[in-house]
């Protein structure tokens, strides 16, 4: 089969296309037929490595992907030979991510990819979808789960609607009833925010961009998914409710935040930082489900017209495809492993 191998951290130039066997799945595992992989700024990051050795003497790249169940490992249950799936951090604390032909993941790291989702769906949802997920499901007093209904009443502000986690967090919160207000730099991104089913884009550039949110919400936010928390911490406190959680899973725009700490206390706001590899186990399985169930009822759409532009690489291209990512290409990066993909 075909791979995609890096020995040493570095550049995209690492990256190197192989021919190696293809591997029986060992136990708890499944091996899934590859079909699209999708690349994160995490996938380039840990690639690159920041100077240091590799965990493992090879390495084949990326988290998430989508494709076809083709065999089964001992002790696996309630999946069969032939189920579509998506699959996420298919690499975390492991050698082998999707950036192959077949990979071997934990079934537990796989979802079922309903009937008639694309595998371009599929392998777009990972590690964005399941971020989101989570920025939504931690409010002290808000739902745990989402589902149709979970964030009624409920008003969330999505810092970058036009990025990939940004993307997610719109469609699912307002598939969960919530109304939703994000924020973006250009009128380019503000259309891809309202394709993605925001009620409201402020562009975070204006002087007043904090007065147009308060206007939208004249009782306060209750929940703000955060990529910039320091560089928009003062829009961030003035704009929340009382017990607003902000959910953070990046530092955009920023390395120290000074908090102001009177008007934070005295909303009684939360800053709640996730990093969704570390979550653990049952953040991921409920994620799973839910996300699963989102795509189900057709809530996650992707591509320009759903406010998510795809931009496709061939396997062999893949150091290309990190090269986007790494330099801010908009919207979601796609590797086509197989010829299922389109």
């Amino acid at each position: 089969m075909r791979a995609i191998v890096y020995t040493e951290p570095g550049a995209s130039s690492v990256l190197s296309l192989v021919d190696r066997e293809v591997a029986d799945p060992g136990p708890g595992e499944v091996r899934v037929k590859v079909a699209v992989s999708g690349v994160n700024p995490t996938d380039w990051k840990a690639r690159s490595g920041g100077g240091s050795r590799t965990q493992f003497d090879e390495t084949v790249p990326n988290q998430d992907g989508a494709g076809t169940i083709d065999a089964l490992g001992p002790e696996v249950s309630g999946l069969q030979v032939g189920d579509r799936v998506w699959m996420f951090l298919a690499q975390y604390e492991r050698p082998t991510g999707t950036a192959q032909e077949y990979v071997n993941v934990p079934a537990s790291r796989v979802a079922p990819l309903p009937d008639g989702v694309g595998f371009e769906i599929g392998a777009s949802l990972g590690v964005p979808a399941m971020t989101a997920h989570r920025a939504l499901t931690v409010h002290e007093y808000g739902p745990a789960r989402l589902e149709p209904g979970a964030l009624d009443g409920r008003t969330v502000l999505v810092a970058g609607g036009a990025g990939a986690v940004g993307h997610a967090a719109i469609q699912l919160a307002r598939w969960a009833g919530a109304t939703v207000i994000t924020t973006v730099s250009s009128r380019e991104k503000a259309a891809l925010a309202e394709a993605a089913g925001a009620h409201h884009v402020v562009d975070y550039t204006d002087d007043d961009a904090a007065d147009q949110i308060a206007k939208l919400a004249p009782a306060g936010v209750d929940q703000i998914v955060e990529v910039a928390p320091a560089a928009n911490i003062d829009l961030d406190v003035r704009v929340a409710a009382n017990h607003t959680s902000i959910a953070y899973y990046a530092n955009e725009r920023g390395e120290a935040a000074s908090v102001p700490v009177l008007a934070a206390f005295a909303k009684n706001i939360r800053y709640q930082g996730l990093l969704v590899y570390t979550v653990g186990a049952e953040a991921w399985a409920a994620a799973a489900e839910d996300v699963t169930r989102a795509l189900a009822d057709g809530a996650l759409p992707v591509g320009e017209e759903a406010g998510l532009p795809l931009t496709w690489f061939d396997l062999a291209d893949t150091a290309s495809a990190h090269d986007a990512v790494e330099n801010g290409a908009i919207g979601k990066v796609l590797i086509r492993v197989s010829d299922s993909a389109s």
